[in-house]
């Protein structure tokens, strides 16, 4: 007797999978829509970064227009190639990549303390610093932990908060010192951007700074402080220039922070890979995909320190839309890589940026870099200051890296040198710290014990 057919219905093999929602593709309109939306979100940043840079190192406003030209190019790059995820570069999923934060204060030291050829040599070492250390930078992150990025960035936080008050108030001794006038367009920046993260929410609010901008170029302009000269010049498109410093000087003491910086950020691009794939519900193998992240923010890099850029790092904002949207597909970030690709040759956009006077950047600097300072004390609360080690090793790398910032000129009697090195306290102060560092906590860990209970104060008398 022949069995009886079975009614149950068998799954059609031939069907093909359905991709991951990060892989899925939409309609070009859609995805073009939500391209500009985190477009919209992350916009502040190279504008702002771009200005920051040119009015500190006092750079022309054609330079100011070439530099934000290959800001918003090399974000798009950087987007496509984290995105996309051509070989072994980029993991495939929604990032979004910007120039600022400590690179862009790092390189801004480096270009004061030794020249802007030489701050592009430094970005271009760490490039490929980056290709060097990453088999082995697990291994090395050891040697530095929170205590040491995180001295660093107070004192290099605490440095570009004083160039920023310099662009307000002008250099003492200098004619216009403490001009009223430009105090108020730069307190009134400050209060701007402050209101506007107050009374807005999502996109508005992640656009305080840029609206504080705007804001404190609208009141310079009411009382006359604003320059048009310039800014209306030239044809609609543009081209970011080629080594717009000139050839780039190679010096490793002078990459020296940038290099110890490029640790942190390894470690930084390990967490936003892992959050990323989580935000958008992938699962992913972190020791190949987060090297993937890692290449990418260092090829990008290595292509804008050709462009006079810092270090391109990838953005965690563009996550958190991913989340509030839920539109997890990556060719959408994607899609955002091509919006700023086309805006950095639009060069009205790009000249824009000339018309804001040098007292609403400082304004916004003074913010900005005071916000990296509070970022470099909350790190160093991850350090366990409890213990009165880590208490004088922070302390000794401050009291170094802070002399040359608070009282110029301290080492002119040294040799030129000599000098070179001491006066950049950034350098010094982070040197400092990794030496104890390791001296304490690696050397002779036992130094530190037996009297971790007694107050750092009780030691000092001693």
């Amino acid at each position: 007797m022949s069995s009886p057919t079975s009614t149950t219905p068998q799954p059609d093999l031939t069907e093909p999978a359905r991709p991951h929602p990060v892989d899925e593709s939409r309609p070009i309109l859609r995805i073009l829509l939500f391209g500009i939306q985190h477009v919209l979100v992350m916009a502040a940043t190279p504008i702002s970064a771009i200005f920051l840079m040119s009015a500190t190192l006092d750079l022309g406003p054609g330079l100011t227009v070439d530099l934000l030209s290959a800001a918003f190019l090399l974000s798009g790059v950087g987007s496509l190639i984290q995105s996309l995820g051509p070989w072994k570069f980029g993991p495939k999923l929604p990032f979004v990549m910007l120039p600022g934060g400590a690179p862009l204060i790092l390189f801004m030291a480096i270009a004061q303390q030794h020249g802007l050829r030489t701050a592009t040599g430094a970005v271009l070492l760490t490039a490929a610093f980056y290709f060097v250390v990453l088999p082995v930078f697990s291994r090395l992150l050891k040697f530095f932990p929170a205590l040491v990025i995180g001295t660093m960035i107070v004192i290099v936080g605490v440095n570009l908060v004083k160039v920023g008050a310099v662009l307000v108030t002008g250099r003492p001794g200098e004619p216009g010192f403490g001009n009223p006038t430009n105090l108020m367009l730069g307190l009134a920046t400050i209060g701007f951007t402050v209101a506007f993260f107050w009374l807005f929410s999502g996109v508005l609010r992640q656009l305080a700074v840029m609206l504080g901008l705007l804001a404190g170029t609208a009141l310079a302009f009411a009382v006359g402080r604003t320059d048009f000269g310039g800014a209306t010049d030239g044809g609609l498109l543009s081209a970011p220039q080629l080594l717009p410093f000139g050839t780039p000087e190679f010096s490793l003491f002078a990459a020296l922070p940038l290099m110890l910086y490029s640790l942190a950020s390894m470690a930084e691009a390990t967490g936003q890979t892992v959050i990323n794939a989580e935000a958008v519900g992938k699962d992913i193998d972190r020791r190949t995909e987060v090297p993937k992240t890692i290449r990418g923010d260092a090829l990008t890099s290595f292509f804008g320190g050709f462009f006079g850029l810092p270090l391109m790092v990838t953005s965690g904002e563009n996550i958190g839309i991913v989340r509030v949207t839920g539109v997890r597909s990556r060719y959408v970030t994607a899609a955002a890589g091509v919006v700023l690709i086309a805006i950095g040759f639009l060069a009205p956009v790009t000249r824009a940026i000339s018309v804001i006077p040098s007292a609403v950047v400082g304004g916004t600097a003074m913010l900005v870099f005071a916000v990296i300072t509070v970022l470099g004390v909350q790190m160093l609360g991850r350090a366990d200051l409890t213990d009165h080690a880590n208490t004088f090793i922070c302390a000794a790398a401050l009291s170094v890296g802070l002399l040359p910032i608070l009282i110029p000129g301290v080492y002119s009697a040294f040799p030129p040198n000599v000098r070179i090195l001491l006066e950049s306290g950034v350098a010094v102060g982070a040197c400092t710290a990794a030496v104890l560092n390791v001296l304490f906590h690696h050397v002779r860990p036992r130094l530190r014990r037996g009297d971790q209970h007694q107050p750092a104060s009780a030691s000092l008398a001693k």
